[in-house]
């Protein structure tokens, strides 16, 4: 059964990252007959799921207002997600930054040992 639903709706390509990690979605909005794109900067608090079903969620602060957004990873409004760099964690569900303000909520970065 999960063969043929990944058969139907093929995955979308993209960049690696994991919960911690900040990045950048660009997703496209329609309005009215137009379209553009829109860009949701912020910390990657959680993955979910595996292959079609795979989601993400996003928080960022806008205005001393936390808001999160739930994307699926295969979503066709999806057009890119960049890395902007790499959170040091120790959980994969970060949902501990919802309590936490100002610089309390900043997350050590990782860095790549050669």
């Amino acid at each position: 059964m999960q063969d043929i639903i990944n058969e139907v709706n093929p995955k979308n390509e993209l960049t690696k990252f994991d919960a911690g990690d900040s990045v950048a979605v660009h997703y496209k909005i329609k309005e009215g007959a137009k379209e553009r794109i829109q860009v949701f900067q912020g910390v990657v608090i959680q993955k979910r799921g595996k292959g079609s079903t795979e989601t993400f969620t996003v928080r960022k602060m806008s205005s001393s207002v936390g808001v999160e957004r739930i994307f699926p990873s295969n979503s066709p409004f999806i057009d890119k997600v960049e890395l902007i760099k790499r959170g040091k964690v120790r959980r994969s569900r970060i949902f501990y930054l919802r309590e936490r303000k100002g610089k309390a909520a900043r997350i050590k970065e990782r860095y790549n040992r050669k």
